[in-house]
């Protein structure tokens, strides 16, 4: 993996000037500032991989502990439940529009270990929480504390890294960060088996504790104090201004939350389909973790194809080939006999839930790269932004849908397939950005 070279980080545009006629995706790969001397590469990669799988972590170890909450605290209304995800996901989404912006004022390591001090209070009041009212609260506090890594880690890598460069340093982290959340669920199950399913709370604690420590024991501070800008809300006006007066953040924004929306549906209903539809909950966290062990292979593929192929090209073609395979489940689903248990309607079901997952390996990264790329001079308001809107509206739309769960996967189903035809068009758009500019 290539180190960095000199130049500063404010050199962006005058970058941007001379690399004109080129591709959006073919601007310098790397920036000119190097990697902090103390950290290895590959610690790097790690130490940013168990940053973002925060997020992931309090998410999918979760799953397991659904059906019990359910029962214990919900009366035992899987729908109720289910808000123990969409009020991380929102209390996240609210606070990725702030840690952004604070990160380029007060620095990236101090916004993400505050950060860590909200999840670790969030998490033992949903320890102790007597009530599903309480248990919510401390899981908004959690996704607000959880919110700092995930935007911070994002805009860390954009200090060091640029171009397609980028995007390939994103893929080997999302390589590491694929695989634990894949083993998530069970390692949630294992932990809820043994303390109860409040037990996994402390397990949050005790990951908050570690991944806080390494990052503030080895990394280096990637942004010193002479590139900082003062927090003023006029100057986030402007930048929010120039972010949304460029025609390709404007659509990766849009089909970034497009295929956001269609995970966190994924994930939200994928313990209630095995529980409920197949009679299969017993076998999810197996499940799960051979879906996330499949699901990890898809950075490595996207780090191996974007340097020859390039970022659009990727996510237009995964976006088309997934929405024919929602086509033909749902053709399935008005076929096939919807019997529980290992069935062909399951297998089915099982393909097309590990496609929904693939194709973010290969469309995530890859957005946020032509996202960040002309704003690279912004990044921690530009990640925060683009990470608030798509969290926002994934979370309330997961939520109307797992709401809308009818005993069947159509919702489910008919939702995605809605988000992928609005995606397909945008993507299609900035081809023609791109041919545009190449003229």
């Amino acid at each position: 993996m290539p180190l960095c070279g000199n130049a500063q980080a404010g050199n962006w545009p005058a970058r941007r000037k001379r690399a004109s006629g080129m591709h959006q995706d073919q601007f310098p790969q790397t920036k000119d500032i190097s990697m902090p001397k103390r950290l290895h590469p590959v610690e790097f990669v790690a130490l940013m991989a168990m940053t973002m799988a925060t997020v992931a972590f309090s998410i999918d170890s979760m799953l397991p502990a659904l059906t019990e909450i359910g029962r214990e605290l919900a009366g035992g209304d899987a729908k109720d439940a289910q808000l123990v995800l969409s009020s991380f996901m929102v209390g996240m989404g609210v606070g990725t529009l702030f840690t952004g912006p604070l990160s380029d004022s007060f620095g990236r390591k101090t916004v993400i270990l505050f950060g860590a001090f909200v999840y670790i209070a969030g998490a033992l009041i949903a320890w102790q929480a007597p009530t599903l009212q309480w248990l919510v609260i401390g899981r908004v506090l959690q996704g607000l504390g959880a919110s700092a890594p995930r935007v911070v880690a994002i805009a860390i890598i954009r200090d060091l890294y640029a171009g397609r460069e980028m995007a390939r340093l994103i893929s080997f982290v999302f390589i590491v960060f694929t695989v634990f959340p894949a083993m998530a669920p069970m390692i949630g199950d294992w932990i809820i088996t043994a303390g109860g399913w409040r037990s996994i709370f402390l397990a949050y604690f005790l990951f908050s504790i570690v991944g806080s420590t390494w990052l503030m024991a080895r990394l280096p501070e990637p942004l010193p104090r002479e590139r900082r800008q003062k927090f003023r809300v006029v100057a986030l006006w402007h930048a929010l201004q120039e972010m949304f007066g460029i025609p390709m953040v404007r659509l990766s924004l849009l089909v970034q939350t497009a295929i956001f929306s269609v995970m966190f549906t994924s994930i939200s209903m994928i313990e209630p389909t095995f529980a409920h539809i197949f009679d299969l909950g017993d076998a999810f966290p197996v499940w799960f973790f051979g879906i996330g062990l499949f699901c990890a292979t898809s950075s490595m593929v996207n780090a191996a194809l974007v340097v020859r192929f390039g970022m659009r090209l990727i996510i237009t073609t995964t976006q088309a080939i997934f929405l024919l395979l929602s086509l033909a489940l749902l053709a399935a689903h008005m076929v096939l006999p919807h019997t529980p248990g290992y069935s062909p309607y399951f297998f089915a079901y099982l393909v097309w839930q590990g496609a929904a997952m693939f194709q973010m390996g290969l469309s995530m990264g890859n957005l946020n790269a032509l996202a960040m790329e002309p704003i690279g001079h912004i990044a921690g308001l530009a990640a925060s932004v683009l990470g608030a809107i798509s969290t926002i509206v994934a979370a309330v739309i997961s939520t109307l849908v797992a709401q809308a769960f009818n005993g069947t996967i159509l919702p489910q189903l008919l939702t995605t397939i809605v988000l992928c035809s609005i995606a397909m068009p945008m993507l299609l758009r900035m081809r023609r950005l791109e041919r545009k500019r190449d003229v």
